[in-house]
């Protein structure tokens, strides 16, 4: 028998090679367990099926024009969605299918005749070569934007690079769906008859693209699942599978990598379980590096979950109300009455009750199934804390702050910052160890300091925010912002014919959006005064918390100065509250000429890490933690909070020295560190659960972890025996010399 004659074989995925979605089951493999569904194929198409439909020629011609006429993003994209199935001989022969929906009903699919002789030579991946081809091409020619691909788990787990390069290559959201069953059995074992293989590949690629459009939104963004017990249940349900391990581990050093799995396969050997609690699973920094974290532990096979409970409306104002008096930024009159302290509680505690203390809930005692480790994230979240040293004494208990907390009014007895904190440490103080960004001045003066530890707010590089883009995903995603901003009759923006200054943050009296209408306004006199022509726009945008609702407040406000103060600058300044989409941020960031985060108050701002990483400058005040993220006069600027004549003058400076522009931006592109992304953030809780997990609590009898004000980075290193290289980026480090304030 011939080689070309030999029967395909398809090794088994262990878990240390495997880059096919875990998640699956073990006996879907690669292996067709039918040669029905190809003879049934190539009976129908012996010589393959191209794509038919056609377009019109005129629109053709209108579109290609569009942008380069209009001097904007790019021509308006018909949106699609696409199924792929595939069914093998025993010759490694495959019939690919590619199916296309318009998200009513199928418009066309092809059919390909597809040798894969040669599939495993080299790390080819034959399938998706072809895959990605058709795509992109079929992309170009009916001038369309692919937005998810439903494709069978058997097909993931024989081409084992196509879901992440249609996410990364094309950001195209790949959805796997299990194969159609007719019917179980009382125990959930398949009956002998199945669907799935009475099926040709067209039907299977046209059933996959019908079941994916199911699982997205009117924004085209995936739909967000909360499931049972306000389980999270990241990227559609753990259905888009979007990376792999080596996509990864490519995103950081092998120090980082290294020290990261060492506490990773501790956890997996050991079996630990550990549970996050937060106050909403969308909108903010928390859940952003939430579905990051939970995305990237399911991928490393650690047992990692997430949790927010039912949500109330008047619960989640009082706990914004709380939100900003912490920060400073609250009316002076304004403070939390006890019934409203009662309200949160008792919203807490009953979320406790019904869905997490019940039998098989996070919150049992380890042994009847609940986690080894807790993390409370934030001030929504306390009173959980209570309730689980009550029945769990022995159980470690993290509290994570994500916020910028004026200590310093703290400090004063008759604030309205003592009040909040009185409540909310008589809580806290029960936890086992209390996490902070890496500024002291954000940690009150009651709490020991042998139990803070620092950590920084970190982003994910392989996502919608900070993947890289092709053009023409980028020109889809501006015509996305032109065309919100077309039907909210607001200021469309002319790039790239006009360049752009651009604040992305929340709608939020912390995010110093006054100063930024009050610098650009300066930047356009001084502009005009230097007869420069076509001067930029401005974009404030961002988008809207769950649990937060000042933005609309917040929003008008910010129209009422513009119409105010420079009612004649309104045609140029774009203020938009966005629909959730990650990949329309990371447009925006990216192809912005200068980035402002000109807060009041701020912790440590992910948004600018996001952009330096994309390569451009930001101009940020010294608040928080943004001088621990930005080289003054190296990768941007810093400025005093308020100060808009110093942010306009650095904007001058921006936009006409050139050779000052293009140093900073290769500095901020080459100088983001580790510590900042979704490996190095796993590193520090996967250490940290280790480790508590070994060691215990007071209540356990043994020793206790006691951080005493080091970056949990740090120590993580430490442990593994991983010191740092002399050509590592690493984030400032403060004096932690705590000040006693008066």
């Amino acid at each position: 028998m011939s080689e070309q004659d030999q029967p395909l074989q398809r090794e088994e995925p262990t878990r240390q090679n495997d880059e096919s979605p875990s998640g699956l089951n073990a006996g879907q493999s690669g292996r067709p367990k039918s040669l029905r569904p190809f003879i049934l194929s190539i009976m129908a198409f012996k010589h393959g099926r191209k794509f038919s439909k056609t377009t019109s020629a005129h629109l053709e011609r209108r579109l290609s024009s569009a942008a380069e006429t209009e001097g904007r993003f790019g021509p308006a994209l018909t949106r699609l969605y696409l199924g792929i199935s595939a069914v093998f001989s025993n010759d490694q022969t495959a019939l690919i299918a590619l199916a296309i929906n318009d998200g009513i009903y199928l418009t066309d699919f092809s059919v390909k005749h597809l040798d894969l002789s040669d599939n495993q030579g080299f790390g080819r991946d034959a399938i998706a070569d072809y895959v990605l081809k058709e795509v992109k091409d079929y992309q170009h020619e009916k001038f369309a934007k692919f937005i998810g691909a439903g494709l069978p788990a058997t097909l993931a787990r024989v081409s084992k690079t196509l879901c992440s390069r249609l996410w990364l290559d094309l950001d195209i959201v790949p959805i796997i769906v299990l194969d159609e069953r007719e019917d179980e059995d009382e125990n959930g074992r398949k009956r002998e008859k199945d669907f799935w293989d009475l099926k040709r590949v067209d039907e299977q690629a046209d059933s996959m693209v019908r079941k994916c459009v199911m699982y997205f939104g009117p924004s085209q963004a995936p739909l967000l699942q909360v499931g049972f017990r306000g389980l999270v249940q990241t990227d559609v349900g753990f259905r888009a599978y979007l990376t792999t391990i080596q996509n990864y581990k490519d995103t950081c050093g092998a120090s980082t990598w290294e020290t990261m799995m060492t506490y990773a396969e501790k956890l997996r050997r050991d079996k630990t379980r550990i549970a996050f609690f937060s106050s909403t699973p969308q909108g903010g920094g928390v859940a952003l590096m939430r579905h990051a974290l939970v995305r990237f532990a399911r991928r490393i096979e650690v047992d990692l979950s997430w949790y927010v409970p039912k949500p109330l409306p008047t619960a989640l104002r009082i706990t914004k109300n709380i939100h900003n008096i912490l920060q400073g930024v609250s009316p002076p009159s304004q403070r939390i009455t006890a019934e409203e302290k009662k309200a949160v509680i008792h919203w807490i505690t009953e979320n406790a009750y019904r869905y997490w203390l019940s039998e098989s809930g996070p919150l049992r005692p380890a042994e009847e199934g609940g986690a080894h480790i807790i993390i409370i994230d934030d001030p929504q979240m306390p009173g959980l804390i209570p309730l689980i040293k009550r029945f769990t004494p022995d159980r470690p208990v993290l509290y994570r702050s994500h916020i910028q907390i004026r200590s310093d009014l703290i400090a004063k007895d008759s604030s309205a910052q003592a009040d909040v904190w009185k409540f909310l440490w008589s809580n806290i103080q029960l936890a086992d160890m209390y996490i902070s960004h890496p500024i002291p001045e954000f940690v009150p003066h009651t709490v020991p300091r042998a139990k803070v530890a620092y950590m920084p707010a970190t982003t994910d590089w392989l996502d919608g925010l900070n993947k890289p883009l092709r053009d023409w995903d980028v020109g889809y995603y501006g015509n996305m912002y032109n065309a919100s901003c077309h039907a909210q009759k607001m200021t469309e923006l002319h790039w790239p014919a006009r360049k752009y200054i651009i604040q992305i943050a929340r709608f939020d009296p912390s995010k110093g959006i006054p100063t930024a209408i009050d610098s650009y306004a300066e930047f356009r006199r001084q502009c005009k005064v230097a007869d420069i022509e076509d001067p930029p726009q401005l974009v404030l945008c961002g988008n809207q918390s769950v649990d937060d609702p000042d933005a609309s407040i917040v929003y008008d406000q910010t129209l009422d100065q513009i119409m105010s103060l420079c009612p004649e600058l309104m045609k140029d300044i774009s203020v938009m509250c966005l629909v959730p989409n990650d990949q329309l941020l990371n447009t925006l960031i990216s192809k912005a000429h200068v980035v402002l985060q000109l807060s009041t108050s701020e912790g440590f701002e992910v948004k600018v890490s996001e952009a330096l990483h994309a390569g451009r400058p930001v101009v940020a005040t010294k608040t928080g933690g943004l001088p621990l993220q930005i080289k003054d006069s190296v990768n941007g600027f810093l400025v005093e909070p308020g100060d808009w004549k110093a942010v306009a003058s650095h904007l001058m400076d921006l936009f006409t020295n050139n050779a000052l522009y293009e140093r900073m931006s290769y500095a901020a592109r080459t100088g983001v560190s580790d510590e900042v992304g979704t490996v190095s953030n796993a590193l520090c809780w996967f250490y940290l659960a280790s480790k508590w997990r070994d060691i215990g609590t007071e209540e356990s009898g043994k020793a206790v972890l006691q951080p005493n004000e080091r970056w949990v980075y740090d120590m993580a290193r430490d442990e593994a025996n991983c010191p740092y290289s002399a050509d590592e980026e690493q984030l400032p480090r403060c004096s932690f010399e705590h000040k006693k304030i008066n």
